[in-house]
């Protein structure tokens, strides 16, 4: 019994180490996941976006292109692209927080909601505001792999480090696996 105890114990603890290690405490840190940036760019600067706000139009779009599972979708014009990269660097954005960069200017993207697994549009908003993405480093550039809603319209702080600023560059401890690794050493020590 107290072996099933320990297995279960030490189970949660490597998935709870799992979810922390997921994102990166600063931004432009070693990426855990390879194809974040693939991701990214599949999901939020597409071709063949429609010009206008016709609810007609977005349906055929994402049901055409996927995204029908997702109730929220914000897109960015494909010409944009080097400025969005932009924002993961020292130029283009400032540290938000987290492993986040907010852009130092406003973007104009279309965010859809959705009715999630149905494709039907709820609303289409043509926005201008700054972005917030997390920046991680892929082949030895930082790059975009998450667009962050800004639902509060935040903006940049002038003060804050830039996205790519040498001090947050590599990859910093990170005292939550130290913590649940130490706790799961415990646990085994107490169910020994």
């Amino acid at each position: 019994m107290a072996a099933l105890g320990f297995g279960f114990i030490l189970a949660a603890c490597i998935l709870l180490d799992h979810q922390t290690q997921a994102r990166n405490e600063a931004p432009c840190q070693r990426s855990k996941w390879n194809n974040g940036y693939n991701t990214f760019v599949k999901r939020h600067i597409r071709t063949g976006l429609p010009t206008s706000l016709d609810v007609d139009e977005w349906r055929s779009y994402i049901k055409n292109n996927g995204g029908c599972d997702r109730p929220t979708q914000s897109f960015l014009h494909p010409n944009d692209l080097d400025r969005v990269r932009a924002v993961c660097s020292n130029s283009g954005g400032k540290t938000f927080k987290d492993n986040l960069c907010i852009s130092q200017e406003p973007f104009s993207f279309v965010t859809v909601r959705s009715e999630q697994g149905t494709c039907g549009i709820r609303k289409i908003v043509q926005e201008s505001k700054h972005l917030i993405l997390a920046c991680e480093v892929l082949e030895n550039q930082c790059l975009p792999v998450h667009f962050e809603g800004n639902a509060i319209s935040a903006k940049p702080n002038n003060n804050a480090k830039g996205c790519q600023d040498p001090d947050i560059k590599g990859h910093a401890p990170d005292f939550k696996t130290t913590w649940l690794w130490l706790l799961s050493a415990v646990l085994v020590v107490m169910f020994a």
